[in-house]
């Protein structure tokens, strides 16, 4: 017997094409503006680095490095002033790692910080990454942000390509926190089966 099977097909609406080019400025409120670091941002990021690690929060950064990897930044900027700064670092082509986050002093408690994890998060699942790590001496701090704690082995990528070359290797005092992210051709297909 020959039957011909009907199979039901939905027709889905192609989703917005994921925007490849970076968010260049996005305003956080109380004249703060978030966008890509660029070379001109090196010395104030440094800065903002050194003065950090004095309060035992950050590993060491010498300024070659920052230089090296401005383009990586992010920078909250009050003006003309570079207030705020984060690092999103590849570990390899699924694992990036926040480095470097840091809100000064003066701008502290306005939310900045948590904007700037929000951004990285966003360019690293729009470059593909599943998961966004960071060590941290707070994390109570990422948690609230959606981070998970884990035991800092989880994340062989960190270990082989920092923490081994470390002279705290065997004494750190940073745990380990992750976070899967969404990735975007999923979560554009996801908003067109809804569609």
């Amino acid at each position: 017997m020959n039957s011909t099977a009907v199979i039901p097909v939905r027709v889905v609406r192609s989703p917005a094409p994921v925007r490849a080019a970076v968010r260049s400025r996005q305003n956080v409120g109380k004249g703060i503006v978030l966008r890509q670091a660029t070379p001109a941002d090196v010395d104030a990021v440094h800065a903002l680095i050194v003065d950090h690690r004095d309060e035992g929060r950050l590993l060491p950064r010498d300024h070659a490095d920052v230089q090296r990897r401005i383009t990586r930044f992010v920078v909250g900027v009050r003006g003309r002033h570079v207030i705020a700064c984060g690092e999103l670092a590849p570990l390899s082509l699924s694992v990036a790692e926040v480095r470097s986050l840091v809100v000064s002093r003066d701008a502290r408690g306005g939310r900045i910080g948590e904007r700037l994890v929000e951004e990285l998060v966003h360019r690293a699942a729009r470059g593909g990454h599943v998961t966004l790590c960071a060590f941290t001496h707070a994390p109570a701090y990422f948690v609230r942000l959606g981070f998970s704690m884990v035991p800092p082995a989880w994340i062989p990528e960190k270990i082989s390509a920092d923490c081994q070359r470390c002279p705290q290797f065997t004494r750190c005092g940073q745990y380990a926190v992750v976070r899967t992210l969404p990735n975007d051709r999923t979560a554009a297909r996801s908003a067109a089966l809804r569609a």
